[in-house]
């Protein structure tokens, strides 16, 4: 007889006589215990991070039986558990290349912890077994079969790899019988990369001398009379007998084979690698097929499926960015704004990108420093909540500005680098007229820009080129049309709209929504009649209402803006109104067919451009329609996508378009209406200096703040309360407009280093007055994030508020009474005057459907009246209109003021060389 231990003993597990039966190791009920545990944590796992469950992806390369049997076992088994499971099926046509694509793509998605590659991939092109295993990423490799988890297995790196499922699960059969392994003589018959080879290492790593058997071997017999415990994985049905067992051992049968079985009703029974009616005369412990290994090779892959995602909770948060910002040690005195930039490298965007939770795929790369970011991501985060929405606008600013793009962007920098929160700042693209005029050629200034500055200032992003090829293609087909009206014959122009090709005709999607249009119900254009190819041909356009090519390309710049989708895109484009035909009635691009070609021209430019602060954080730049006669602010695309790359917990921040009278009303009354987005708080700039200025009896004072210099006379940089508190009922009349909107109030004081502790104090003071949420003075141009951390702690608390965001007018009553709304209550005006132009273009547009649109009002930004001098806060004047355009496409109206010209701004060009 042999030895046994006291262990043995009591748990009653061996036998002194061939008769007596071995003890049966269920995998059935082992595998349910072990599922049990992971279900309790799981449930802990949630409660700890509201939420979160561990992920799993199985990914399968064609359909057969066997495979979808395997695979909807494991995906049952997850579902029960708590584990949130996929199946992503391609089909037998996929080649390698797109299987390696679709694992890059797992590996990326911090939601999912778990992939595995369902074997094997039945496709019709031949794919790399341990080419596509190998792709898996090593945290993710929950089969445990790529070689960096083999390799840490055969070291004894047991707890930085993860243990292939079906020898793990062997070893939670053996630890169940209570045999210790430790010291015991272990054969493993099988040298598979799944079971054999990984058994071994694991047997050996926990102490036992192992021998490893396979059909060559020579005397298999007699090692496995010498096994204490035996694993079983050759492949051969009952290749095992049970004489060569040694009683007392532990046999775990990995093996499942079918056998002829006349007795069952499809002729075959299921067997193991081990004579199992034989064997169990002898061994001390013996696992069954089925009901054995099976069971638990599904349960340990939940298992480390589950150990994957409390590792990934170790490094990560759910819901936060792994992203690694910048440190920036701020200068004095401080340097110029191409030095600072230079002095603060940015990181690979492709990095940037994936700190932030984008897959490659998603990535285009745009140089070194930026990429597009593909509309597909809105869609696979579309179940994602989406995090604060604040604005920044400002108060009524001199030429130079208030400072609002660079208190967005450190107000950004504060949120993500300094209190570690998920933030994102989206700005408008600048344009080479714009930031070579007094505000410099920066996106943003001192430690708060956008970097390098070469690139975001000097090098295309391609939104411009595309809106400028896309005017001048309209306007050439406006100009080519009644040209060829006139010289043309019907058939003529039937022939080249319509040309016949082998015999047939076929209608473009604009074409047909002509003919709808036109009330023609027919889509052969063969069966036309005279009278009807005559309606189709001739668009009869009256030459002096052919749109402007500058104002067109506004339009279309304002479309990008305000376009939700490519579908959105499409229709925006093909209702633009080029010109009107000599019937009064409205010719659209799609009447001219050519809205396809313009979306394929701007389909490019519809993707964000990604960038970053000097701080490492993230900006989408993107769009800039002019704030006057268009709504001014970068596009509800950037917005829409940053939303929800933050989370919940995140904040975007956004700039508007010149003060709050101005921008700010057509930040909420067109885009908000239009991207059904509701912001959160409002961030209102404002700065000493231009408080003063609205506090001056000189009309022209503003002129003297475009440079500090020795010449400005120094009363006008030395403390003045008595001119800063008049100033002030500016500031309030601000707050008031912003407040209209029903959402929280924060302002935002951009000091300089001539303000006095009490001229901000006093600004701050009277904030408050006014009824905004908090003011706090930020020194962010010269520190970075850290000059805006008290702001950022302010809009943090405020966004906590419940929204109660309200727009300022209802979108169905008439564009008049539009327009006298927003002229009363946020420029303070007694009321308008419609000029007789822009009465009979309102009843026009009202009769042509579009009085139900919102409306835009190009006004000058340097004051709340249509008179550029006047500052402070004008009442009791008349805002005169003299006309009113329609942007059919972009989705508003445009009304036109008597605003008086104010003088040109210097250029910012002289003296800068970027090459130095």
């Amino acid at each position: 007889m042999f030895s046994v231990t006291a262990t043995m003993l009591r748990r009653g597990a061996l036998r002194y006589s061939q008769c007596t039966m071995a003890t049966v190791v269920s995998g059935n009920k082992t595998s349910q215990q072990v599922r049990e545990r992971l279900r309790t944590e799981i449930a802990e796992m949630s409660s700890q991070f509201p939420g979160f469950r561990p992920g799993l992806v199985v990914l399968q390369v064609g359909d057969r039986d066997d495979s979808n049997l395997y695979i909807s076992m494991k995906l049952k088994a997850a579902a029960e558990i708590g584990i949130n499971a996929s199946h992503i099926r391609l089909p037998k046509t996929a080649t390698e290349d797109e299987v390696l694509r679709c694992i890059i793509a797992v590996n990326e998605n911090p939601a999912v912890h778990g992939l595995i590659v369902q074997l094997p991939l039945d496709s019709f092109y031949p794919i790399d077994t341990e080419k596509v295993t190998n792709a898996v990423a090593q945290e993710k490799d929950v089969d445990g079969l790529t070689s960096i988890n083999a390799g840490k297995l055969s070291r004894g790196d047991l707890r930085n790899c993860y243990i292939p499922c079906t020898p793990n699960g062997c070893l939670e059969l053996i630890s169940q019988t209570g045999v210790a392994v430790s010291g015991k003589n272990a054969v493993v018959i099988g040298r598979s990369k799944i079971v054999g080879a990984p058994m071994h290492d694991l047997l050996l790593w926990n102490h036992a001398t192992v021998t490893t058997c396979h059909s060559k071997t020579i005397d298999l017999a007699e090692q496995v009379g010498r096994a204490d415990i035996l694993v079983v994985g050759a492949g051969k049905a009952e290749m095992v007998k049970g004489e060569w067992v040694k009683e007392g051992a532990v046999v775990i049968d990995c093996g499942i084979n079918h056998i002829t079985d006349s007795s069952k009703p499809s002729g075959k029974r299921v067997v193991g690698d081990v004579h199992y009616s034989s064997a169990v005369q002898r061994a001390g412990y013996i696992t069954p097929v089925p009901g054995g290994v099976g069971p638990m090779t599904v349960a340990m892959l939940m298992k480390n499926t589950v150990q994957s995602a409390n590792r990934f909770l170790q490094t990560h948060r759910p819901g936060k960015w792994n992203i690694v910002y910048t440190k920036v040690k701020p200068r004095k005195p401080q340097p110029s704004v191409i030095t600072i930039s230079r002095s603060c490298p940015a990181k690979p965007i492709a990095q940037l990108a994936r700190e932030m939770g984008l897959f490659s795929e998603e990535v285009e790369p745009y140089g070194k420093s930026r990429a597009k970011i593909q509309l597909g991501v809105l869609k696979r985060m579309e179940n994602q909540p989406d995090g604060k929405y604040v604005v920044v606008t400002g108060i009524t600013p001199p030429p130079v500005g208030e400072g609002k793009r660079t208190m967005a962007l450190g107000l950004a920098q504060a949120l993500g680098a300094h209190l570690n929160i998920n933030a994102f700042a989206c700005v408008r693209e600048p344009f080479p007229g714009f930031c070579f005029g007094a505000k410099g050629f920066a996106v943003g200034g001192g430690y708060c820009q956008v970097v390098p500055l070469d690139e975001v200032s000097l090098q295309p992003f391609g939104q411009y080129e595309a809106v400028s090829s896309a005017s001048r293609l309209v306007m050439d087909a406006v100009k080519a049309h009644p040209h060829y009206e006139t010289k043309l014959s019907q058939k003529a122009l039937f022939d080249w709209m319509v040309p016949l090709r082998e015999g047939q005709r076929s209608l473009s999607t604009a074409q047909l929504s002509r003919l709808k249009k036109l009330g023609i119900e027919k889509s052969d254009p063969l069966t036309f009649t005279e009278a009807e190819i005559r309606r189709f041909v001739r668009l009869d356009i009256d030459a002096d209402t052919a749109a402007d090519c500058d104002f067109l390309g506004n339009e279309i710049m304002a479309i990008l803006s305000l376009s939700s989708a490519e579908e959105d895109l499409k229709q925006r484009l093909s209702r633009i109104v080029v010109a009107t035909n000599k019937s009064g009635d409205p010719v659209t691009t799609e009447d001219l067919d050519v809205s396809g070609t313009l979306a394929m021209l701007l389909k490019d430019a519809l993707k964000p451009v990604l960038m970053q602060t000097v701080e490492g954080t993230p900006v989408f730049v993107h769009t800039s329609p002019l704030a006057d006669i268009a709504q001014g602010y970068t596009s509800i695309l950037a917005d829409k996508m940053a939303l929800k790359l933050v989370g919940s917990e995140g904040f975007v921040v956004s700039e508007s378009g010149h003060g709050g009278d101005v921008g700010l009303e057509k930040f909420f009354n067109i885009k908000c209406h239009y991207s059904g987005l509701k912001p959160d708080v409002v961030v209102m700039v404002a700065n000493v200096r231009t408080l003063k200025m609205h506090g001056s009896a000189l009309p022209n004072l503003h002129l003297i703040f475009l440079f500090i210099d020795p010449g400005i006379p120094k009363e006008y940089l030395q403390e003045n309360l008595k001119q800063l508190e008049k100033g002030c009922f500016h500031l309030k009349k601000q707050v008031e407009n912003a407040k209209a909107f029903g959402l929280p109030v924060i302002v935002a004081v951009n000091t300089f280093s001539c303000d006095t502790n009490a001229e901000l104090e006093l600004v701050c003071s009277h904030a408050k007055q006014a009824g905004a949420f908090d003011a706090v003075q930020c020194t962010h141009w010269s520190e970075g994030g850290a000059g805006a951390l008290t702001l950022a702690k302010a809009v943090r608390r405020s966004a906590k508020l419940p929204g109660q965001f309200k727009f300022l007018y209802d979108s169905q009553i008439p564009a008049d009474g539009k327009l006298r709304t927003v002229a009363k209550q946020m420029y303070g005006a007694k009321d308008i005057e419609l000029s007789p132009k822009a009465m009979e273009k309102l009843a026009l547009y009202t009769k042509q459907g579009f009085g139900n649109l919102p409306v835009c009002i190009a006004k000058t930004h340097l004051s709340l009246s249509n008179d550029p001098k006047l500052k402070r806060v004008p009442s009791d004047f008349i805002l005169p209109i003299t006309d009113v355009k329609a942007n059919a496409g972009a989705g508003f109206l445009y009304a036109l003021t008597d605003s008086k010209r104010d003088d040109p701004m210097w250029p910012c060009f002289h003296g800068n060389n970027l090459l130095q």
